[in-house]
């Protein structure tokens, strides 16, 4: 296990990455979207590598039917697909391509990001949180644990 430990909102519309410095949470910013918050939304563009961020949510204006929002409302669920060029993307792996993008901007800043914590909504079962933790494997993260959004704040009182 590293020494820090991240904890990450992969949110419905917004994902945010924070740790402790010296006791204190520390929000960081996306240098690469100059927000500490990054849109969750996924363009695929044609024959290309998958933009994730402000970028993919501005494709939405001119090609919405090659971007996807809102992912996280369907992670979990074995029937939804989404199809683009040919390949077949499930809810889990485009949360993963969020997941991995939070990741690699971070590291570009000089942090190790490998141990984390995911929130997830109050309402989140089983299946939704076990998908979760996948995504963030297939990120290349070491999750070691999905907590209810309650249940972290309660962690900051």
């Amino acid at each position: 296990m590293s020494e820090k430990v991240y904890g990450i909102d992969l949110g419905t519309t917004y994902s945010v990455i924070a740790s402790l410095e010296n006791g204190k949470p520390e929000v960081y910013e996306f240098y690469s979207e100059g927000e500490r918050v990054i849109p969750s939304a996924v363009y695929f563009q044609p024959g290309g590598v998958p933009v994730v961020g402000k970028d993919a949510k501005a494709m939405a204006e001119t090609e919405p039917e090659r971007v996807v929002q809102w992912v996280k409302r369907q992670i979990g669920k074995a029937n939804v697909k989404y199809e683009f060029d040919g390949r077949e993307y499930d809810p889990t792996t485009i949360s993963s391509l969020i997941l991995k993008r939070i990741k690699e901007d971070l590291e570009q800043q000089g942090h190790e990001v490998h141990d984390v914590v995911i929130t997830c909504p109050a309402y989140f079962g089983n299946e939704e949180k076990m998908a979760t933790r996948q995504a963030g494997q297939i990120a290349g993260l070491n999750v070691l644990n999905i907590i209810h959004e309650p249940t972290a704040a309660a962690l900051g009182s």
